[in-house]
């Protein structure tokens, strides 16, 4: 090469690429740039750019060298076309078996810059005026060898994709839920050691990729698809064969055949190809699975697998024509992801049910977090339909979500069950209910997002008496989501005072009741989140109503038991010196005894789960029970000892007493005999 040459080069490049510096090597380095090879003289010269740009962008631009390609007429001699006639004509897979057998660039490097060097001299040769029948056969024969190297390169030299490493990858590098739900640790620390990990300074001070590089989003982990050599081949041939009228047949070969490999991929990570309708028609059991699945599989495609497909096509594409790595990105993706959106598509629009709420609420919250990913992935026009599909699919979740949220509530207010739950006891409506509104306030960032507007509550609203009454004024300072929680449990107690006015015991109606709103009670003091969420205010209320009902069944109950040990009834002539009525006397006692057994018949086999709380009712039957027994039996145990039998009339000591009040609401029948008071 002459020293005029040098200067002309050097000067083109210091005009048009100022940011870039140009190095004359004598052989091709193993590092990944974009290198061109120009045979002068028999002897191999790579020019090799290098951008001086401290961009935090990874990826790497391969525009320089189409720029670099341009220059070769002033640096190198032209092959006689003739000469390359022939070259193109040796590896003509028609004419040849030994071209058939062979890829030209699996083997010997300079063979394949012998033969793109051909087809440039071909190329050029099609630009003069008269184009002989020979020149456009080989051009012809040419591009059909160059595709066919393309598809050997594309299939022979993928790296294999390992969806386990990069769903592990996915997990570290999430950012923090939106969701308050302990399930989505913050990740914060880990993420900078792996980011720190994943990133490295050289001498220049630019960045560059040990294993990924990052976009705009920390999350995205693009990896190499293809090796950086084989990637270098791929854009000289792309190059050729666009320049040459061949863009749709390269698209073609380059979709079909990472389209193969990223449908590959989904099997790996488990993505069926269910339709719409195959979704919906599944229980949803099968679902529940798939979507925890799903959430981990999205994470991986969109950060990892459709990132590092685009910076592959960019890597190839960019710069050789207008938008064709675009169009060579979603002849690639457009499919797979259509099939990944579907799935979650599918479950935003399948029928509403209670169960569904939080699954649904992990999709909105997994794509929410995907969302700034997707639009980094899918930023062209031609990917526009991508986000729009993504956008649509997170809007009609949170629809979702409100809309089983409000048909949650009228399901709790309308559900029919009129069969007294035996002894009592909570009533499983009361655990379902308290436990999935827990469970809402596990997801209450996320809901507080979504639910805008308070329940319309009330008969006031309604003119239906069938619905409680619940006064917002009171609420004012709640948000939505609160009042709405609220709301359930007004309309759950409304539905239980329903159902105790099916038991024909009034007692056990209000132990019902007591029952039911202590579990409420305690649920709600149990969850620092629902408490927070319902208000001190509210929960006063509730305790409120619980001890109420307690009352209302001591009342019930005892005293009619207690009315026995009055002593009205019992004295002749009006007072109390004239004496006292033994038979009067006797049938005070066997009243009081059979009542009391009665009593403690039936209620022995009454529930009271929690064991505080019966302890405490216990305790307090025995204040009053046990006092007034004890002050009865002192005054008239005289007059029934003094006569025949009294062991038929006192029947029980005090200590009897004690111990009898000990056998209820354990939920267990006793035997009717009590223990008979020592001799």
């Amino acid at each position: 090469m002459s020293v005029t040459q040098h200067k002309s080069l050097l000067f083109i490049s210091s005009f048009h690429f100022s940011t870039y510096r140009i190095f004359l090597l004598p052989q091709k380095p193993t590092f990944f740039h974009t290198s061109l090879f120009l045979h002068y003289s028999d002897k191999s010269y790579l020019f090799y750019s290098l951008s001086l740009s401290l961009s935090l962008s990874l990826s790497l631009s391969f525009s320089v060298s189409v720029c670099l390609r341009r220059l070769i007429p002033f640096i190198m001699e032209s092959l006689p076309l003739e000469t390359a006639e022939k070259i193109i004509l040796r590896w003509d897979s028609t004419a040849s078996e030994d071209a058939r057998d062979k890829m030209i660039f699996s083997g010997d490097r300079d063979e394949a810059d012998l033969y793109l060097q051909a087809v440039d001299e071909i190329q050029r040769s099609l630009s003069s005026v008269s184009v002989s029948e020979k020149v456009n056969s080989a051009i012809q024969i040419a591009m059909a060898r160059l595709e066919d190297e393309f598809r050997n390169i594309l299939i022979s030299h993928t790296n294999p994709f390992d969806p386990t490493t990069e769903d592990e990858a996915s997990q570290t590098l999430d950012p923090p839920s939106s969701s308050s739900s302990p399930k989505h640790p913050d990740n914060d620390e880990s993420d900078e050691v792996t980011q720190t990990s994943l990133l490295r300074f050289n001498s220049d001070g630019a960045a560059s990729s040990v294993t990924g590089s990052y976009r705009s989003t920390s999350s995205i982990r693009e990896i190499d698809l293809i090796p950086s050599d084989a990637v270098y081949d791929l854009r000289c041939i792309a190059e050729r064969m666009v320049s040459s009228g061949y863009l749709r047949e390269c698209i073609q070969v380059y979709g079909s055949v990472r389209k193969s490999s990223v449908d590959a991929s989904f099997r790996k990570l488990g993505i069926e190809k269910l339709s719409i309708g195959d979704v919906q028609r599944l229980q949803w059991e099968q679902l529940e699975n798939k979507i925890r699945r799903w959430i981990r599989a999205a994470k991986v495609c969109v950060r990892t697998l459709f990132a590092s497909e685009k910076k592959l096509c960019e890597q190839i594409f960019d710069g050789v024509g207008t938008s064709i790595d675009d169009a060579c990105f979603m002849e690639t993706v457009k499919g797979p992801a259509i099939q990944l959106f579907n799935f979650a598509e599918a479950i935003s629009i399948s029928r509403r049910s209670p169960e569904k709420l939080f699954k649904i609420l992990d999709l909105h919250d997994a794509l929410t977090e995907l969302m700034p990913d997707i639009d980094v992935v899918f930023d062209s026009k031609s990917s526009e339909t991508i986000r729009v599909q993504a956008a649509e699919i997170l809007s009609r979740l949170g629809e979702a979500a409100r809309g089983i949220l409000s048909e949650f509530e009228n399901a709790v207010l309308k559900e029919p069950s009129r069969v007294p739950v035996p002894g009592g006891t909570i009533h499983p409506l009361t655990r379902y209910v308290m436990n999935y509104i827990s469970l809402i306030s596990d997801y209450k960032v996320t809901l507080n997002e979504l639910i805008v507007s308070k329940p319309s509550t009330g008969s006031r609203y309604s003119g239906d008496p069938g619905i409680p009454d619940l006064d917002l004024s009171e609420f004012e300072e709640k948000t939505p989501l609160d009042v709405h929680l609220i709301w359930i449990i007004v309309i759950l107690q409304f539905n239980l005072d329903g159902k105790s006015k099916h038991y024909k015991d009034a007692s056990l109606a209000h132990l019902f009741v007591m029952n039911n709103v202590h579990y409420i009670v305690q649920k709600v003091r149990g969850s620092p989140e629902l408490r927070e969420m319902i208000g001190d205010d509210y929960l006063k209320k509730l305790t409120g109503k619980f001890r109420q009902a307690a009352t209302s069944y001591q009342r019930a109950t005892w005293v009619r038991v207690l009315y026995c040990l009055r002593d009205e009834g019992l004295h002749v002539s009006g007072g109390f010196s004239s004496g006292v009525s033994k038979s009067a006397l006797r049938e005070r006692f066997k009243a009081f005894n059979a009542m009391f057994e009665e009593v403690h018949r039936t209620q022995a086999v009454w529930l009271i789960p929690d064991s505080q709380l019966r302890e405490e009712l216990r305790i307090s039957i025995s204040e009053k029970l046990i006092p007034a027994y004890r002050s009865f039996l002192g005054r008239f145990r005289s007059h029934i000892e003094s006569g025949r039998h009294p062991e038929n009339y006192i029947k029980y000591s005090v200590e009897d007493l004690e111990d009898a009040v000990l056998d209820f609401f354990e939920g267990v029948p006793v035997s009717q005999h009590l223990r008979r008071r020592s001799e």
